[in-house]
C-alpha cells in the first residue's frame, strides 16, 4: 500500500468514527460553543463538568418525555465522548496542519472524496468542522480543507448559514453559496474564482489575498472596445473605441488606473473608431491608428496631442513602438506597413508586399525585426535596418488578425480568422505548433512577459491562457458576454486586460481560477432540458451526441448516455421516471431505462433527423417530430409504428400529447400548429398565425389553451377547439425557442435567441421577470415538478437553474446581523432599488465548464473585499449587481 492510500484510508477511518453520532449534536454543539463564548472547543469538551451542562443544554433543546430523556441522554453522552475524541485525532492530523491543495495531497484527496461521497454523516461532520472554525482557531487548517472537499464534491451548501467562519489557504473555485449567511466570515488567500454568490449575505466581512480570476469590469466607453495597452509601470491601461464603419460616437481614448478602474484621462481627437493604441517604452507617450486614416501621438501625462500623422490611405489597423522607442511602425487596410521616426514623424520606410489588409505589427524584442500579419492570410518579417523582408510564413487558411513576438524573439504568435493560434520558429521559418481551442475567429493573442503562457481573445467570447511549451490550454476566462478583440499581460504578469464588444474592459487575476474544475458538463450546444418527475433529476441532450443526468441540487453529474451517433435534439421523461425517450439528428428515437442507464429500445421510421419527442402521460405512447416532415405515433411496449400523420409541408419542430392524452399537437418550419386526433391520427385543426418558423409547443392543463414560440419572436396563445389566438406575448428581440408552462398554470416561461428567458403572467398576458445570464442562445425551458424552479439549457454549453419563486428569505442569522438585515431590506424595498422580482431573478445552479463569478442580489455592508494586488473587490461584486447597503 502506497502513501497516500494509507494517508487516505487512515483519515477516513478518523471521519467514520462519527458514524453512529447523532447529525443534530452537530448544530446544537455549535449553538452552546457561541452561546458560551468558549474559544478552546476541545478542552471545553474534555471536562467532565462541561460534558455534563452540555449535556444537559442539549436535552432542553430536545422535546422529550422523562423516559426518553434518560435514553437520549445516554446518546448524548456518547456522542460527545465520540465527537471529542474525534477531534483530538483531527487536531493532531496533517488534515489540521497543512494546506490540502498542495500537490502533495492531491491523490489523498481524490481517494477522499471518492471514499465519502455518498456519506452522508461525514459530510455533516465537515460542516461542523467549517462552522467551528468560527468559534475556534486551533481547526481552521482542518475546516478549510473540509470547505474545500465540501465544494470539490458538489455538497449542496445552498441557504446554509455560515456566520463568522474563517477560511484561508484553500479554492472554493465553482462553490455554490447562493443565499447563504457568510457575514462576519473572515477569508485569507482563498480562490474564489467562479463562486455563485447570489442573494448572499456579506455583512462585515474580512476577505483578504483573495484570489479570484475575474476582476473589476471597467465600464465606460459607450462603444465596443478594439484596442487595451498596459504602460509599462503597470499602473495605468489605455483602450481605444468605436465601430470602424460608424462616424461620430465613441472614438476616444481612454486611460484608467488599473488598480482602482477609476478613469483619469480622455483623449479626444479620433472622428472615427480607434482600432489599435501602443505606449511608448518610456510610458510617456501613446500612439493610437484610427480607421479615420490617421496616427496620433499623445503626451501620456498632459492629455495633449504632440503629432497626427497621415500616410495611410484607409483605417489604421496596428501601431506599436519598437523597443528603443526611435520608431514606431504601423499596418493599414491599405495593404501596407509603414515604419516612422519618433522624433521628426517622418516615414522612415514602407513596405507594400501584402496583397490585403494588414492587421497587426509587432516588434521583436531586441528591435531588429518587424512582423506583420495580414488578411491575405500570411505574416511576414522584415529587418528593420536593411528595410528588406527576410521571410514569408504560410499555413493559416483565413486572414491573421493579430501576432506577438516571444520575449525571446525566438517564436512568433498569430492568432486568426481560421480560429486557431500558430506559434511560428522565427530562426527556420516554420510553424512550430498550432493551438485549437477557439470556436471562432482569433482576434488578438499576446505572450506573458516570461514566455511560458499566450493569451488570446476571439469572436467566441473567450479568453483562453496556453501553456507556450506543451501547446495545451491552461484556462479559459469567460465573463464577457461579447466578442474580445484585444488581450494584454502587464509588465509582471499578474493581470490580463481584455477589450470587448460588449463596451467593456475586463481585468482578470491570470494566477487564480487555474486549477482544474472537474466538469463533465456538454462540451457542445445543449438542445433540451427536462426535470424527472419527482424534481430529484435533471436530464440534458447536446450537440455532443450525449444525454446526461444531473442531481438538480447540486449539478452533481449522476450518469451519460451514450449510443446516439448524431445530435440529440429532445427528450422526454414518462411520467413515473422510470424511462427516458432521445430524439436525434442519427434519425432514430431511443428508450433508455433511466435507474441502468441502458438503452431498452431504438425506435426507426423517421427517414431524417428526430426533432422532438414526448411521452403521453400514461406512458403508453410516444410521439415524435422529424425533418421529414412527418409526426409518428409509437406503442411503448412494442417499439412499434402505430400511426404517421402527414400534413406539414417543413420539418416539423415541437410535438407534445395532450393533458387527457386524446390529441397530439405539432408545430412546424411552415409556421403552422396542428391538432390531430390520436385514435384517428387524423388532422382536426390547422393554426395560422405565426410569421415564423415555429419552434415549440406547450398544451395548457384545461386541454383547450396551447402555447406556441416561433421565429417571428412571439409567443402565441391558442384555443385548440376554434383554431383561433387568444393572446400574443411580444418583448423578446429574437427567436423564441422554446416555451414551458409552470405546474400550477400561472407563469409561462420562454427562451430565446435574445439570449434572455421571461416569466409571463398567463392571466395578464404581462412580463414577470426576465432572466439573463446566458451568453448564447437559450434552447430550452423547463419548470421542476413543485414550480419552485426553473431550468434552461443553451448553445452556451451550460445549463442553469434558477429561483422561480418570488418571495423574500430572510436567511437564518444570529439576531446581532438580523436588524440591521431587515431594516436594509425595508430601505431597499422603500427607495425601489429592491423588488421582489430580483430574488427570482438570479441563478441558483450552473452546469458548465465555464467558471463566472456571481454575486446579483448579495448584500454586502461594511467589511473587507481585496484581492492579492490588493485591489478593492466592492466594486466587482457590484458590478455583479450585488448591492451595497452603506451607498
Amino acid at each position: 500500500m502506497n502513501y497516500s492510500n494509507e494517508q487516505t484510508e487512515g483519515l477516513y477511518e478518523v471521519f467514520a468514527q462519527v458514524k453512529d453520532v447523532d447529525e443534530q449534536i452537530f448544530r446544537h454543539m455549535i449553538k452552546i460553543l457561541k452561546q458560551e463564548n468558549i474559544s478552546d472547543s476541545l478542552r471545553y469538551l474534555q471536562k467532565d463538568e462541561h460534558q455534563k451542562q452540555f449535556e444537559q443544554q442539549i436535552l432542553k433543546m430536545e422535546d422529550l418525555s422523562s423516559e426518553d430523556m434518560k435514553q437520549k441522554l445516554n446518546v448524548i453522552k456518547n456522542n460527545i465522548k465520540a465527537i471529542s475524541n474525534i477531534l483530538k485525532q483531527i487536531k493532531a492530523h496533517d488534515f489540521n496542519k497543512n494546506n490540502f491543495q498542495s500537490e502533495k495531497y492531491l491523490e489523498i484527496k481524490k481517494g477522499l472524496r471518492k471514499a465519502i461521497v455518498e456519506n452522508k454523516k461525514i459530510i455533516q461532520f465537515l460542516k461542523f468542522l467549517v462552522l467551528l472554525t468560527g468559534i475556534d482557531n486551533q481547526f481552521i487548517v482542518c475546516g478549510s480543507n473540509s470547505l474545500n472537499l465540501l465544494v470539490e464534491m458538489k455538497i449542496d451548501l445552498r441557504y446554509h448559514c455560515f456566520e463568522n467562519i474563517k477560511i484561508e489557504n484553500t479554492s472554493l473555485i465553482g462553490g455554490n453559496f447562493v443565499r447563504c449567511n457568510l457575514s462576519g466570515s473572515e477569508f485569507n488567500n482563498v480562490d474564489i474564482s467562479g463562486v455563485n454568490l447570489n442573494g448572499a449575505l456579506l455583512f462585515n466581512c474580512k476577505w483578504k489575498n483573495m484570489k479570484i480570476n475575474e476582476l473589476n469590469r471597467i465600464e465606460g466607453h459607450s462603444d465596443r472596445v478594439n484596442s487595451v495597452c498596459i504602460s509599462p509601470d503597470g499602473s495605468t491601461l489605455a483602450s481605444g473605441s468605436g465601430h470602424f464603419y460608424i462616424c461620430g460616437g465613441d472614438c476616444s481614448i481612454r486611460l484608467w488606473d488599473i488598480k482602482t478602474g477609476q478613469l483619469k484621462a480622455k483623449f479626444d481627437g479620433h472622428s472615427m473608431g480607434v482600432m489599435s493604441v501602443c505606449f511608448s517604452p518610456d510610458g510617456a507617450t501613446l500612439a493610437s491608428g484610427s480607421h479615420d486614416i490617421s496616427i496620433r501621438l499623445w503626451d501620456v501625462k498632459t492629455g495633449q496631442e504632440q503629432a497626427k500623422l497621415d500616410g495611410h490611405k484607409k483605417s489604421v489597423q496596428s501601431v506599436c513602438f519598437s523597443p528603443d522607442g526611435s520608431t514606431f511602425a504601423s499596418g493599414s487596410w491599405d495593404n501596407s506597413v509603414i515604419l516612422w521616426d519618433y522624433k521628426t514623424r517622418q516615414q522612415k520606410a514602407k513596405f507594400d508586399d501584402h496583397i490585403k489588409s494588414v492587421q497587426s505589427v509587432c516588434f521583436s524584442f531586441d528591435g531588429t525585426t518587424l512582423a506583420s500579419g495580414s488578411y491575405d492570410n500570411s505574416i511576414l518579417l522584415w529587418d528593420v535596418k536593411t528595410r528588406k523582408k527576410i521571410a514569408k510564413l504560410d499555413g493559416h487558411s483565413g486572414g491573421v488578425n493579430s501576432i506577438s513576438f516571444s520575449p525571446d524573439g525566438t517564436m512568433l504568435a498569430s492568432g486568426s480568422y481560421d480560429k486557431s493560434i500558430r506559434l511560428w520558429d522565427i530562426k527556420k521559418g516554420q510553424q512550430q505548433a498550432k493551438l485549437d481551442g477557439h470556436t471562432h475567429w482569433v482576434n488578438s493573442v499576446c505572450f506573458s512577459s516570461d514566455g511560458t503562457k499566450l493569451a488570446s481573445g476571439s469572436h467566441d467570447n473567450s479568453i483562453r491562457l496556453w501553456d507556450v511549451k506543451t501547446g495545451q490550454q491552461c484556462a479559459k476566462l469567460d465573463g464577457h458576454i461579447h466578442y474580445v478583440y484585444s488581450v494584454c499581460f502587464s509588465s509582471d504578469d499578474t493581470i490580463l486586460v481584455s477589450g470587448s464588444e460588449d463596451k467593456s474592459i475586463g481585468l482578470w487575476d491570470i494566477k487564480s481560477g487555474q486549477q482544474k474544475i472537474k466538469s463533465d458538463s456538454h462540451t457542445q450546444d445543449v438542445n433540451q432540458v427536462c426535470f424527472s418527475s419527482d424534481g430529484t433529476t435533471l436530464a440534458s441532450s447536446s450537440e455532443d451526441k450525449s444525454i446526461r443526468f444531473w442531481d438538480a441540487r447540486t449539478g452533481q453529474q449522476k450518469a451519460k448516455l451514450a449510443g446516439h451517433s448524431g445530435g440529440v435534439s429532445s427528450i422526454s421523461f414518462t411520467s413515473d421516471g422510470t424511462t427516458l425517450a432521445s430524439g436525434s439528428y442519427d434519425k432514430s428515437i431511443r428508450l433508455w431505462n433511466v435507474k441502468t442507464g441502458q438503452q431498452r429500445a431504438k425506435l426507426e421510421g423517421h427517414i431524417s433527423s428526430v426533432l422532438s419527442v414526448s411521452f403521453s402521460l400514461d406512458g403508453m405512447s410516444l410521439v415524435s417530430g422529424s425533418a421529414d416532415n412527418s409526426v409518428r405515433l409509437w406503442d411503448v411496449k412494442t417499439a412499434k409504428q402505430k400511426a404517421k400523420m402527414n400534413g406539414h409541408s417543413d420539418q416539423v419542430n415541437s410535438v407534445c400529447f395532450s393533458p387527457d392524452d386524446i390529441k397530439l399537437a405539432s408545430g412546424s418550419h411552415d409556421n403552422s400548429i396542428r391538432i390531430w386526433d390520436i385514435k384517428t391520427a387524423k388532422q382536426k385543426v390547422k393554426m395560422d398565425g405565426h410569421r415564423g418558423y415555429v419552434y415549440s409547443i406547450c398544451f395548457f392543463p384545461d386541454v383547450i389553451t396551447l402555447a406556441s414560440g416561433s421565429a417571428d419572436k412571439s409567443i402565441r396563445l391558442w384555443d385548440v377547439k376554434t383554431g383561433q389566438q387568444k393572446a400574443k406575448f411580444d418583448t423578446h428581440t429574437s427567436n423564441v425557442y422554446s416555451v414551458c408552462l409552470s405546474p400550477d398554470g400561472t407563469t409561462l416561461a420562454s427562451g430565446s435567441a435574445d439570449k434572455s428567458i421571461r416569466l409571463w403572467d398567463v392571466k395578464t398576458g404581462l412580463q414577470k421577470a426576465k432572466k439573463d445570464g446566458h451568453t448564447r442562445t437559450v434552447r430550452s425551458v423547463c419548470f421542476s415538478p413543485d414550480g419552485s424552479t426553473l431550468a434552461s439549457g443553451s448553445v452556451d454549453n451550460s445549463i442553469r437553474l434558477w429561483d422561480a419563486q418570488t418571495e423574500l428569505q430572510i436567511e437564518r442569522t444570529d439576531q446581532s446581523f438580523k436588524d440591521v438585515l431587515i431594516q436594509s431590506k425595508t430601505q431597499l424595498f422603500q427607495n425601489n432599488i429592491l423588488s421582489e422580482d430580483v430574488y427570482s431573478d438570479y441563478q441558483i445552479l450552473v452546469i458548465s465548464n465555464q467558471i463566472v463569478f456571481q454575486s446579483q442580489g448579495a448584500l454586502i455592508l461594511d467589511g473587507q473585499f481585496e484581492n492579492q494586488s490588493g485591489i478593492d473587490l466592492k466594486k466587482l461584486l457590484e458590478q455583479k449587481r450585488s448591492y451595497l447597503l452603506e451607498n
